[in-house]
């Protein structure tokens, strides 16, 4: 006898991301902002690089730092990692792209492949970007959801900028390349025309240019007086014990 029955099917749960991007916890910016005084109340300079912008992330949104290789997993949370980055401009406010050094991308080290402006820019390209999408793959299989997240920043920083994208792959059917007179290999969208990617023949620099959403945090930073190092010393109970001196004798 025929069953024209649908089938029951079991729940199928969709894997849901730390936070819709770009819908940061509504504490990040304060966070953020506090941790931000706090250093140049501590250092005195406005230095924010790499790893210590990483860790601010990781402790605004409540995740793990976990520095890694690639680049693109050094934040976690759940099935949601991140990659970030940092960039500095005069008014990041009014910043409509950004420039991100992505990695170093040798199809002469990966493929065998001579790589210069000799070499046909169509093939070296395609393989620039499947080295790319290798690392993302490789990352995606550990972790549902996958971003970057930018911090642009003033040089007093004064002013900052955040936000974050989805890190993807690319197909490189959908590109075209073409070496520029500072024998650097451009790559642009076929539909548009739009510079999306920058790779470099010395050193094998991959940039990737990326669109400043919308959507994006903008944060005026007031600036703090600077701590007094004597006073944090004696504050903290430091004597010269603290310190043990020796030197290595010749024999």
């Amino acid at each position: 006898m025929e069953n024209n029955n649908l089938p029951k099917l079991r729940t199928v749960h969709k894997s849901v991301s730390a936070f819709p991007l770009n819908e940061f916890p509504i504490e990040f910016p304060f966070l953020l902002g506090k941790e931000l005084i706090y250093l140049l109340a501590s250092k005195g300079l406005p230095s924010l690089e790499g790893a210590e912008w990483e860790r601010i992330f990781a402790t605004c949104i409540g995740a793990e730092w976990k520095p890694s290789n690639v680049g693109l997993d050094d934040v976690v949370m759940g099935n949601t990692a991140w990659g970030a980055k940092t960039i500095k401009a005069n008014k990041p406010s009014d910043k409509k792209d950004v420039r991100l050094i992505s990695g170093r991308n040798s199809p002469n080290y990966s493929f065998n492949e001579r790589s210069d402006q000799n070499a046909d820019p169509q093939l070296i390209g395609k393989l620039v970007l499947d080295i790319w999408n290798e690392r993302v793959s490789s990352i995606r299989e550990k972790y549902k959801h996958l971003r970057t997240v930018v911090l642009i920043k003033s040089n007093d920083l004064s002013e900052v900028v955040v936000f974050e994208f989805d890190t993807i792959r690319y197909d490189p059917e959908l590109f075209n390349w073409e070496w520029n007179k500072e024998k650097n290999l451009i790559g642009t969208q076929k539909r548009t025309g739009k510079h999306s990617f920058t790779w470099q023949t010395h050193g094998s620099q991959f940039t990737i240019i990326e669109e400043v959403s919308d959507k994006c945090l903008i944060l005026k930073i007031k600036q703090p007086p600077t701590l007094d190092k004597d006073q944090i010393l004696k504050a903290i109970g430091f004597d010269k014990s603290w310190v043990t001196v020796t030197q290595k004798v010749k024999k």
